[in-house]
């Protein structure tokens, strides 16, 4: 069934993005829709748990509303989620972009924004779920390794596959080489599928992810 949000003529795609950190990804999807390389979107609002993230300067740059909440301040996840929500119904937003969101998010979350949520994940998904996965893969070993970006669902790095890209891992690369060659990766990879989104051209069929 189609899932992507198509949009009407002349109407922007509001995007709330949700980081806890650097932000790089914040950065590169800002930076397209600056440079007009992503037609039909906006990113209306930033989301983070923690105050002194380096993603809020870049918020700032781009004149992005950014919003702190802090965790420590509500007594459970479900608790947090639901704040978080009612945030994103009162400013509109048609798509969440997790973008180093270090919180898992509930069930309450990811049913109320079905279909609605994207993720970008350092490893060909999958492989090396969870944290430090450019790491874990690195030291393992892998010949292969790349980037996935999917839907969110209710399990932790589980969701349908929207688009994956390999990277070969060669004997000379360091740890810091290859983490700089997988966010280069991440950094296209990312702004493709939210166009995808945006152009109502993502359905999901069982765990497959047809572009149509």
């Amino acid at each position: 069934m189609p899932v992507s949000k198509r949009r009407s003529q002349g109407k922007k795609i509001a995007i709330a993005v949700f980081a806890s950190g650097n932000g790089s990804n914040f950065e590169a999807i800002a930076r397209r829709i600056k440079q007009k390389k992503l037609h039909g979107a906006r990113i209306k609002l930033l989301i983070t748990d923690k105050e002194h993230a380096y993603v809020r300067v870049r918020a700032k740059k781009y004149q992005v509303k950014d919003i702190f909440v802090d965790p420590k301040k509500f007594k459970d996840r479900v608790a947090f989620d639901k704040k978080i929500a009612g945030i994103l119904i009162d400013e509109g937003i048609d798509l969440v972009v997790l973008a180093g969101f270090m919180r898992i998010l509930s069930p309450y979350f990811v049913n109320k924004f079905r279909h609605r949520i994207l993720n970008i994940h350092p490893a060909l998904l999958p492989a090396f779920k969870g944290e430090d996965s450019i790491k874990r893969a690195y030291h393992y070993g892998v010949k292969v390794t790349g980037v996935t970006v999917h839907f969110v669902d209710t399990h932790v790095d589980h969701g349908p596959i929207v688009l994956q890209q390999s990277l070969e891992v060669k004997s000379q690369d360091s740890l810091d080489a290859l983490e700089e060659k997988i966010h280069r990766i991440e950094h296209n990879l990312y702004p493709r599928a939210i166009d995808l989104f945006i152009k109502g051209k993502l359905a999901i069929k069982g765990r497959r992810v047809q572009i149509i």
